[in-house]
């Protein structure tokens, strides 16, 4: 409307500004819903295959797997002996962990999985399997709970994790005849020996298996993050082999590791590479 001066002055009604209100907070309802309906689908727990008291499990040794042939290793070298149990595993869903989602449900024979594994002769000692995919949003839930179901007072946690060589940082690239090779970092409460050099600077840890190392320092739990690093993208029984000392010091191995899981998991891993398949 206009005054008398024969200024202009903007109409508007608090009606359309109730609607305009109205209008943002349905918007944010239901962008605040959509944002809980996926942080309960991504959501991370542990289930246990037999009743618990709900307290923590006492557990003296952890060891955590993660990478394929990390999980190879364990499979080939430790579980094949018999004298493991699944006690647990791991529910999880993202883009690339569909099958793991599924919370009442345990995992099938193959299936990329998180499981955990008790040792029955000496119960204290537990392993965590995990062969799915943790996305980086998962990673710290997925420490919390896993490390959140044990005791951690005199736990010593072992992580083994696979990295490609072209991610070693080194003045000199390292000759064939090295490769595949270990390197080790550790938190500042582990002071046992260590079976590998130390990983030199500027190189570091990433995904999982650093995430589990931050929480330990956070934490001040003894443990130690063993590396390898490969030429090789798929599993392949020279690289498994580096771990062998680094869970020797844990666990007694068997001195000759199954045949018929090895060739498993490198024949699987060889289809998988091949193109033409």
């Amino acid at each position: 409307m206009a005054t008398f001066f024969g200024e202009v002055l903007s109409v508007y009604s608090r009606a359309v500004e109730e609607d305009e209100y109205d209008d943002m907070t349905n918007e944010n309802e239901e962008d605040e819903q959509i944002r809980r309906e996926i942080e309960e689908k991504r959501s991370v727990d542990v289930h246990w295959l037999s009743q618990t008291d709900g307290g923590s499990v006492p557990c003296s040794d952890l060891i955590i797997a993660v990478g394929l042939n990390a999980t190879g290793f364990i499979s080939a070298y430790v579980l094949s002996s018999g004298d493991w149990t699944a006690v647990a595993w791991v529910s999880l869903w993202n883009e690339r962990s569909h099958g793991s989602g599924r919370p009442d449900t345990a995992p099938g024979p193959g299936e990329p999985s998180c499981v955990l594994y008790q040792q029955k002769h000496s119960p204290s000692v537990l392993i965590c399997q995990c062969s799915c995919y943790v996305a980086e949003d998962q990673q710290f839930q997925w420490t919390e709970k896993v490390l959140g179901c044990v005791q951690t007072r005199d736990l010593t946690v072992t992580v083994l994790s696979d990295c490609s060589i072209a991610e070693y940082k080194t003045s000199d690239y390292p000759s064939e005849s090295s490769v595949p090779f270990l390197r080790s970092l550790r938190t500042s409460t582990h002071t046992g020996p260590v079976a590998s050099p130390a990983l030199e600077q500027p190189n570091i840890s990433t995904g999982l298996a650093a995430a589990v190392l931050s929480h330990c320092q956070v934490q001040r739990i003894a443990a130690v993050l063993y590396q390898c690093y490969s030429d090789v993208l798929q599993p392949d029984s020279l690289s498994m082999q580096t771990y062998r000392a680094a869970v020797s010091a844990v666990l007694k191995l068997d001195p000759s590791p199954s045949a018929d899981v090895l060739q498993k998991i490198t024949r699987v891993s060889e289809l998988q590479s091949n193109l033409y398949t």
